[in-house]
């Protein structure tokens, strides 16, 4: 059997009075495209960033790769194979898409070393970033900057890539590109974590989904078993 690389088990993240996520619980396994889907405000960022360290756990545990991650630091998160690659790309405007992916591999020390090799990967996985390695980050489309968002995550060499949002206001054509880069990482070995609320393209890439509704899981399933659900229509606003 697969070997499970995240495991949340009743995850809860609160801001003050508001109860963002509420005793989540969701699997990935080595291999898997798994993909979290949800409204607005559903609590999938949340969620995603509890994972990282980058929010404190109200409540439950997190484990990847065999060990409690919960409550540490993100950067030793990072260091131990699972990256985040952003809702709105973040990328740093004012450096090179160069110097971006280089801030990607600053986690540690051998990270560092190996900056020049996984540079040129990434430009063979992004031919446009090879194309504008010199150009400043922030003057880039932002197609241009999506890629320069996933690349700088896959920089530290990841096991699980956790993918916020990837498609948010991008054209339909650059939308297909970026998908088509998310089922490329999968046949390269990268398992990925994807938050998506284009649910027909995140369904047509997945091997499995969750849908989050109101902080909680709802639903689970294969995404045939999430497309003939119903709920469907209900959580995720779908025509």
């Amino acid at each position: 059997m697969p070997v499970t690389l995240l495991s949340v088990q009743k995850v809860a993240v609160r801001y003050g009075a508001i109860q963002a996520v509420e005793n989540a619980e969701l699997a990935v396994a080595a291999g898997e495209i798994v993909t979290l889907l949800g409204a607005n405000g559903a609590g999938k960022s949340s969620l995603l960033n509890a994972c990282m360290g980058l929010v404190p756990l109200a409540g439950g545990q997190v484990h990847f790769d065999g060990q409690r991650i919960s409550g540490t630091r993100t950067e030793h998160v990072v260091r131990r194979g699972m990256t985040l690659t952003p809702e709105g790309r973040r990328v740093f405007p004012g450096l090179s898409v160069a110097d971006n992916l280089a801030i990607g591999a600053a986690a540690s020390p051998q990270l560092r070393r190996e900056t020049a090799a996984r540079r040129t990967e990434m430009y063979d996985l992004f031919p446009r970033l090879h194309e504008r390695q010199k150009q400043l980050a922030g003057t880039l489309s932002g197609g241009e900057q999506q890629m320069l968002a996933i690349a700088r995550s896959l920089m530290s060499n990841p096991k699980l890539l956790l993918l916020d949002e990837p498609s948010l206001g991008l054209a339909p054509n650059i939308v297909d590109q970026i998908f088509d880069i998310i089922a490329a990482l999968r046949a390269r070995g990268v398992t990925i974590l994807l938050v998506e609320q284009n649910a027909e393209l995140a369904l047509d890439i997945a091997d499995r989904g969750y849908v989050l509704a109101g902080g909680r899981i709802v639903l689970s399933g294969t995404p045939g078993e999430l497309r003939a659900s119903g709920l469907e229509r209900v959580y995720l606003g779908a025509h």
